[in-house]
C-alpha cells in the first residue's frame, strides 16, 4: 500500500465530519442516489478513510462492525478520472487491516468484482434492486391471528432481537438508529411481534427496509402496507436474490435495476430460527 501511495501521489488518513461534503460529491460523481444525510448516517454508526490527492478526496471506504466477529464494509468510490491509480486497491487493503480477524461483507457492483476477489472476498449471493412508484396495490393476505401495527416505544429490543436471528448479526446498534429516522410497522402473531419493515427517506425518494418476516406472505405484507400508503411516491428497494420478490415488485411498478453480488470475506454467520432477512437496510449496511 506504500508503495502504490507514493508512486501515484495520493495518502490515506481517517474520515471525519468535515470530510462528508466532498465524499458526497465524489458519490454524485459516479451518481450514487445518497444524500448528505445518508453519508452523516453511515458515518455515525461506523468508520472510514478518505485518500487524498493535491487537498481534494479522490476516494472513500466506510465500515461498521458487527459484535466481536463480523463488519459490513461499503461506499468504496474512486473519483472516475483517477481509477486505475492503485487508489482502490489501496483503500480496501487499508480498510482490511483495520478490521483483522472479523468476518467481512460487501455489495459489490460488476465493476468491482475483480478488486474484491484479490482481496480474498467470494461471492455468496445477489441483491436486487427495484425502484419506481406503485399506485394500485392491493392488501396482502395475512395468516391467522396476524395483524400490521405501528412500531412502538418499547418495540426496540424485540425488533433487534428479530433481525439478530434473522441476520445472524449483532446489530443492535444499528436498529436503533434506523428506528430512530424511520417509520415502521410490526407484524405481530397473537400479540407476538414476528417481523418488521421499516420506510425512511433515501436518495432520491424513499426506501424500504430492512424488512424481516418469517414468510413469504408476511414479506408482501409489510411491503405492500407501504406502497399502498404511500402511492406515486418513489421509493426503493433491495430484496435478496433468493427472496422470490422480484417479479412481484416488477407487476407492482417497481421495476429492477441494477443488481449487485454479495461477497464475504471469512465465514458469514447463519440465521437462526425460521426468520429471514427479504430486504437489506443498504447495500453499505446490508
Amino acid at each position: 500500500m506504500a508503495d502504490a501511495t507514493m508512486t501515484s501521489g495520493f495518502h490515506l488518513r481517517p474520515m471525519t465530519d468535515d470530510d462528508l461534503p466532498q465524499a458526497h460529491g465524489l458519490s454524485r460523481l459516479v451518481q450514487w442516489p445518497h444524500r448528505l444525510e445518508e453519508w452523516q448516517f453511515n458515518f455515525k454508526l461506523g468508520r472510514g478513510l478518505v485518500a487524498e490527492q493535491a487537498d481534494q478526496t479522490v476516494g472513500t471506504v466506510m465500515w461498521w462492525p458487527f459484535g466481536a466477529d463480523a463488519a459490513s464494509l461499503g461506499m468504496v468510490i474512486v473519483d472516475p478520472d483517477r481509477q486505475g491509480a492503485g487508489i482502490g486497491r489501496g483503500l480496501m487493503a487499508a480498510a482490511l487491516d483495520q478490521l483483522d480477524g472479523r468476518t467481512v461483507m460487501l455489495n459489490a457492483t460488476e465493476a468491482g468484482l475483480r478488486l474484491y476477489q484479490a482481496q480474498g472476498f467470494r461471492p455468496i449471493g445477489e441483491i436486487r434492486q427495484h425502484q419506481g412508484a406503485a399506485f394500485a396495490v392491493p392488501a396482502a393476505p395475512l395468516g391467522k391471528g396476524e395483524r400490521i401495527r405501528p412500531i412502538g416505544r418499547r418495540d426496540g429490543n424485540a425488533l433487534a432481537a428479530l433481525d439478530g436471528k434473522a441476520t445472524g448479526l449483532a446489530r443492535g446498534p444499528l436498529i436503533k438508529a434506523l428506528l430512530d429516522e424511520a417509520e415502521g410497522v410490526v407484524l405481530d402473531r397473537d400479540s407476538e411481534a414476528i417481523g418488521f419493515a421499516l420506510y425512511r427517506r433515501f436518495g432520491r425518494g424513499h426506501v424500504i427496509g430492512p424488512v424481516i418476516a418469517p414468510s413469504t406472505e408476511g414479506a408482501k405484507a409489510l411491503i405492500s402496507h407501504w406502497m399502498a400508503s404511500n402511492p406515486g411516491v418513489f421509493m426503493r428497494i433491495d430484496v435478496l436474490g433468493d427472496s422470490g420478490l422480484s417479479p412481484w415488485l416488477d407487476d407492482l411498478g417497481l421495476t429492477g435495476v441494477s443488481p449487485a453480488i454479495t461477497m464475504v470475506r471469512g465465514t458469514w454467520p447463519p440465521r437462526v430460527g425460521t426468520n429471514r432477512y427479504w430486504a437489506i437496510a443498504s447495500q453499505a449496511l446490508g
